[in-house]
């Protein structure tokens, strides 16, 4: 099965996008002005992986959306791999659990939309000691090779941030609420 998973690029793109944020949904020419790759390249990937019942459609109109299916036993496991390889699993153990009261973390930007780039961007809710949020922020930046860039509420809800950072599709990483 894991051969199946990762054995294309346009495969990585798709997981990318899809399993990165459950939300993220996308239709076929869509995709290829977004990926830069053949729109049959990514049909194949796309069926594939709808085959494989790790992919969910609607037909909206004359068009065919897919998004992730979160019901598939590995969903979450795609997901945590996704956070481990992009190194956001490592800025949640490295930064947030080490600075104090910490509401939430979400996760925007190009990565909340299924991107890959060089910069990962979060807000930090809570009350937080910036100059040692700077200084641990720069030790993870190290440890991911990646830039990150951040924004802080001291006091915020979710249905906020979400109204607030709309286009950016915001995804809740971290929560000290059950």
């Amino acid at each position: 099965m894991i051969e199946t998973l990762i054995s294309s690029k346009t495969r990585i793109k798709l997981l990318l996008k899809f399993f990165l944020n459950s939300k993220t949904t996308a239709y076929l020419r869509s995709l290829e002005t977004e990926f830069g790759d053949s729109s049959n390249s990514i049909r194949v990937e796309l069926n594939r992986l709808e085959k494989a019942g790790m992919l969910s459609t609607e037909i909206k109109g004359n068009r065919k959306y897919f998004k992730a299916n979160t019901e598939h036993p590995l969903y979450e496991e795609v997901h945590n791999i996704l956070l481990k390889q992009l190194g956001i699993d490592q800025i949640i153990e490295k930064v947030i659990e080490r600075l104090g009261q910490v509401d939430e973390v979400y996760l925007t930007g190009d990565f909340s939309r299924g991107k890959d780039s060089e910069i990962i961007d979060l807000i930090f809710v809570g009350h937080l000691n910036q100059e040692y949020l700077l200084n641990l922020i720069g030790k993870a930046e190290q440890l991911i090779q990646r830039k990150i860039r951040f924004l802080l509420f001291e006091n915020s809800n979710e249905k906020s941030i979400v109204k607030i950072f709309k286009e950016q599709e915001p995804l809740l990483l971290w929560s000290n609420k059950e």
